[in-house]
């Protein structure tokens, strides 16, 4: 299979892939400089029991984000195993795929909030005292998440089940790891994060684990009588 084309390769081989991340890039655009209306309040997935819930959320989230770095990970994540995929499935099955991962990922958080409720609470009445009732409380009314992470796990736990032994390199690391590796090394790290959330970190773990979930058990589904790989 070439990668190279002429023109604009990215849109020609991967579609979906190319559009995905011009409409991320765009919206993240629009919270950056229309910050008078308040769109990252308004399109981030609020807990469904907050007064700020809106079930529009369960979608607009997954195409905003918190940060440049944030967006930029992410996009860049998604061009990497985003286009081999698309090009694996063709463009419509890689939408759904997409789609099915970053909902599950948000489904999944929703129902983890209560948990990370009870941590939180219990740092901070037992740093800095107050009522554990009333956090919990404030918590899920102010909760939300943002971010493409969730479907874009998903995208490398398939990654990892077709293309098991395809070696990539990573940050920080001077050799090449098997992909079938790397994905789990990122899920033990959003168990750990997850399972000892600490004050300050706004990192969506449970969102991150239930898309690589969701996305392993699809593609197990969609290849149980059909497994290719690279190697």
């Amino acid at each position: 299979m070439s990668y190279y084309n002429s023109g604009n390769n990215l849109q020609r081989a991967s579609p979906i892939v190319f559009n995905l991340i011009i409409i991320n890039a765009l919206v993240f655009l629009a919270q950056t400089f229309l910050q008078q209306y308040d769109l990252t309040s308004l399109g981030a997935l609020h807990y469904y029991q907050s007064s700020l819930f809106k079930p529009v959320q369960f979608v607009t989230s997954m195409f905003m984000h918190g940060g440049f770095s944030h967006i930029l990970f992410n996009m860049f994540t998604l061009y990497i195993f985003g286009s081999m995929l698309e090009r694996y499935w063709g463009s419509k099955r890689f939408l759904l795929f997409y789609l099915i991962c970053g909902l599950g990922a948000a489904v999944a958080e929703q129902f983890m909030v209560p948990f990370s409720a009870e941590k939180f609470a219990q740092v901070i009445s037992s740093t800095e005292g107050g009522d554990a009732a009333q956090l919990i409380s404030i918590y899920k009314e102010q909760y939300s998440s943002l971010g493409a992470s969730g479907a874009i796990m998903g995208l490398m736990a398939a990654f990892a089940y077709l293309f098991p032994n395809t070696e990539m390199m990573i940050l920080f690391v001077p050799f090449p790891i098997k992909a079938k590796y790397i994905v789990p090394i990122y899920v033990l790290i959003d168990l750990f994060g997850g399972l000892n959330r600490t004050v300050g970190d706004n990192v969506a773990h449970f969102a991150h684990l239930g898309g690589a979930l969701v996305g392993f058990l699809l593609v197990l589904f969609w290849n149980k009588s059909n497994r290719n790989t690279f190697y």
